[in-house]
């Protein structure tokens, strides 16, 4: 079994020995439970992974002695996936299993026809589980990169990013090309526009077009907003190269 991963601040990962304290510090005590001579890596989430043994345990903090560190280099083209808010807890399932299969980045968009809105005063909360979630699930998975969670997009901030992108694609099951019949860019960013249970509208269709993103189908079944992302990201991992 590999050794559970916890996250640090960067500078405290040059020392031969870390102090884990803080929540962190608290959960690998007294959650997990881990003692001393247990494996245990650490991780700044920006691609700095240190490999060590548990020296000591406090009430709540472990001190790590390190064994290896090693700067792990941020995976190429980079991964983006502008999603479309779900409804209810679908948002955290599909922000989980989408970091678990890779993602660099999730960007939360207030599509048109979304049946869930961040007003104003629960955006910051919405956008503070989702980001939460992204945490926790690239612990999960062992990440030494941590994906980001952008603010809430307009269509306009969306049209923006794809503009930007070295390649871009809508999913839309109406779409002729496969996304499995790409040639993405090997490097660069990607990026892949998630839509809401409704659909996407025809004038955001319109704006992202004008953007130079390229609708795409998946398979011929239509999946969830939540589940679309991370077979959209399964295929790409494959075509880059990432698995």
């Amino acid at each position: 079994m590999t050794a559970p991963v916890f996250l640090a601040e960067a500078g405290a990962l040059d020392a031969d020995r870390v102090v884990l304290d803080g929540p962190e510090g608290r959960h690998a005590a007294t959650v997990r439970r881990l003692r001393a001579g247990e494996r245990v890596d650490l991780t700044d989430g920006a691609g700095i992974l240190v490999e060590g043994v548990v020296a000591a345990v406090a009430k709540d903090a472990l001190t790590v002695e390190v064994h290896v560190r090693r700067a792990v280099p941020e995976p190429v083209p980079r991964l983006v996936v502008v999603q479309a808010l779900p409804k209810g807890e679908r948002g955290e399932l599909a922000v989980e299993t989408m970091t678990e299969a890779g993602v660099d980045e999730i960007v939360p968009w207030a599509a048109e026809r979304c049946v869930t809105r961040w007003k104003a005063e629960r955006r910051d909360k919405a956008l503070g589980r989702w980001r939460s979630t992204a945490r926790e699930a690239a612990k999960q998975a062992r990440r030494a990169w941590l994906p980001a969670v952008a603010d809430l997009a307009t269509t306009a901030d969306v049209a923006a990013r794809l503009e930007r992108a070295s390649a871009a694609v809508v999913l839309h099951e109406e779409a002729a090309a496969r996304l499995s019949a790409a040639a993405p860019p090997p490097d660069g960013e990607i990026v892949v526009v998630v839509g809401p249970e409704g659909g996407i509208a025809d004038t955001e269709l319109a704006a992202f077009a004008a953007a130079g993103a390229d609708p795409v189908r998946l398979g011929p079944t239509v999946l969830r907003t939540s589940t679309a992302g991370v077979a959209a990201l399964a295929v790409l991992a494959a075509l880059t190269g990432r698995w």
